[in-house]
């Protein structure tokens, strides 16, 4: 039987240590959105309560990658899209733990358990609100769409700095897009008349 020195030991384990911390860097180096650009190119924005499974995980094994298990969500706030259903269903974990972003609103880079493996936080807390930025894939909306970032972020409270922070930087464009749409329903009748509708003492 061989024996190591303590030294030895130390030593592989740094050593150990430093090859896997280089594989989770280089499997994590893509280069996350901004928040504007997670704002402009995000399909649908939404609040939403974590439920339960709609479909349970393979108690076997866990992937850092898309699972698929499958979590119903409630929604509870429109920010951004048409018609959202008010239960949607993504693919995750449940947990019992908190996992809050730790950096400076606004966020741009995912919350701890997002940065490993895949690159994307997979895992909720069960009865947790969270701010989903949601992809169209195919019929399914998803939160697995832009690496290393706060997609899928759990929010502290209904005052959350990174929901306010979202809300302030939507107000613009919606305001602008209702502005547009007022006068287009000022304009588009008019317009219409001015073609088609018969001389004033016609009739």
């Amino acid at each position: 039987m061989r024996k190591y020195s303590s030294f030895a030991i130390s030593l592989g384990v740094a050593y150990c240590l430093l090859i896997a911390g280089a594989a989770t860097a280089f499997a994590c180096s893509a280069n996350p959105l901004s928040p504007d650009q997670l704002l402009t190119k995000s399909d649908v924005i939404v609040r939403a309560t974590a439920i339960g499974y709609k479909k349970m995980p393979d108690q076997r094994y866990r992937t850092t990658g898309v699972p698929e298990s499958l979590i119903e969500f409630r929604v509870e706030e429109v920010l951004k899209g048409g018609e959202v259903p008010p239960t949607l269903v993504i693919n995750g974990y449940l947990s019992d733990q908190d996992d809050f972003n730790d950096r400076p609103v606004p966020y741009g880079f995912v919350r701890r358990s997002g940065r490993r493996g895949s690159c994307y936080a997979n895992d909720y807390k069960e009865g947790a609100e969270f701010l989903l930025f949601l992809k169209k894939n195919e019929a399914a909306l998803t939160p697995y769409w832009a690496a290393l970032t706060p997609t899928n972020e759990q929010l502290h409270a209904a005052d959350d700095a990174w929901l306010a922070w979202v809300r302030g930087h939507l107000k613009p464009t919606e305001k602008r897009d209702v502005e547009q749409v007022g006068v287009f329903k000022v304009f588009l009748p008019s317009m219409s008349c001015w073609l088609g509708c018969p001389p004033k003492g016609a009739i």
